[in-house]
């Protein structure tokens, strides 16, 4: 007996040893941001508070292992989730929503990692966005992932993909390569939907006050269930093609992006083909972020969305203003304006147009805090 305590005493000194010696971490970090929203839906007024408008509101995880060598294993679990009520953010089912992945990171070649993640074109994309990309109040993503009659059987990319397995270059001078390849996945909210395979490639360079980014995506046929329609709409295999381009002078920042989808034609016979609804498109957006005081940012963009084929597009203009009164702690005011035409019906994620045509005007006012 004397014998196998000392071994099993051994044996937990032993792991003890190893675990110091491994220098692993864990973070906990998130964000809560709330803000009251007035909203005017083709003259139909309303009130409202609702979560993220500067920074999507989370909760997450990170770690590290060091391995030695210059090899790592990292890790991320985030959470989204809305401030107002309490509730999960887009999709209830998913606890880890926004990101789930682990994978190994070398300093010399770059990471590998598999999970839920970021897109590739998403991160070539993101410093070109006055609003960072925010799924609440950018109009860049509302222009990248709202659809209508015309749109609804061509993809977009919508920034994350599950199944994926991502390989990020270390900076090389300024220049940064990423991969991805993605497997299908299904979702149950907001809507049902299922996504085929995708590749994703990006390059990017930042240097000397300039950034540029060009990316690729291909996604194979999917299906979504629209409500209304009687069937599913079996969507196409799309191709997408982005460039963003930024220079800073001073305190602006000058920033402009400009993503084309392009579907393949849909099969004979199918929803999609008798809908007319698998139409290319295009995104663009003009705009500045302005650093006035170390305190105080202003941004403003310009933008349009317009289908091609058909009487269908949409141009919007949006300014917003942040102040930090501490490091975590800041107020935010956003105030955005959309002209639809034609059968557009694009308006800010969360929301739905009262009807094609009609114009979107939204005033908001929010706090944001980091921990």
């Amino acid at each position: 007996m004397r014998f196998i305590t000392k071994s099993v005493a051994g044996a937990a000194l032993a792991v003890a040893a190893g675990s110091a010696a491994a220098q692993s971490s864990v973070t906990l970090y998130g964000v809560a941001d709330a803000f009251v929203q007035w909203f005017n839906n083709g003259g139909t007024q309303s009130w409202s508070m609702r979560s993220g408008g500067n920074s999507g509101s989370m909760v997450g995880l990170k770690g590290s292992e060091d391995l030695g060598g210059g090899l790592k294993t990292v890790f991320t679990l985030e959470n989204g989730y809305n401030i107002n009520n309490g509730t999960f953010f887009a999709d209830s089912s998913a606890m880890f929503y926004r990101q789930a992945w682990v994978g190994l990171t070398h300093e010399k070649y770059g990471s590998l990692s598999l999970g839920r993640q970021y897109q590739p074109t998403f991160w070539s994309l993101y410093p070109t966005d006055p609003f960072r990309a925010n799924e609440v109040l950018s109009p860049l993503a509302a222009s990248s992932t709202t659809f209508d009659r015309n749109t609804m059987a061509t993809q977009t990319g919508g920034g994350r993909s599950s199944n994926a397995i991502v390989y990020k270059s270390p900076n090389l001078s300024g220049f940064q390569l990423w991969g991805m390849y993605a497997l299908a996945a299904s979702v149950t909210q907001p809507y049902p939907q299922s996504t085929g395979n995708m590749l994703d490639i990006a390059g990017t360079y930042s240097g000397y006050g300039l950034y540029v980014g060009l990316s690729y995506q291909f996604q194979h046929p999917g299906s979504k269930n629209i409500p209304g329609l009687p069937a599913a709409v079996n969507t196409v295999s799309v191709e997408h093609y982005t460039g963003a381009l930024a220079y800073r002078i001073g305190i602006v920042n000058l920033q402009f992006n400009y993503t084309y989808h392009k579907p393949e034609d849909p099969s004979a016979g199918s929803v999609a083909a008798r809908l007319n609804a698998a139409h290319p498109f295009s995104v663009a957006e003009l705009g500045a972020t302005i650093q006035a005081t170390p305190a105080d940012a202003i941004e403003i963009a310009g933008f349009q969305r317009l289908v091609r084929g058909v009487h269908d597009n949409t141009w919007g203009v949006q300014v917003g203003a942040d102040h930090s009164i501490s490091k975590r702690t800041s107020f935010y005011a956003r105030a955005g304006y959309m002209k639809n035409n034609g059968l557009a019906t694009t308006t800010w994620p969360g929301l739905t147009a009262i009807g094609p045509g009609e114009k979107q005007t939204l005033v908001g006012v929010g706090v944001s805090h980091r921990f």
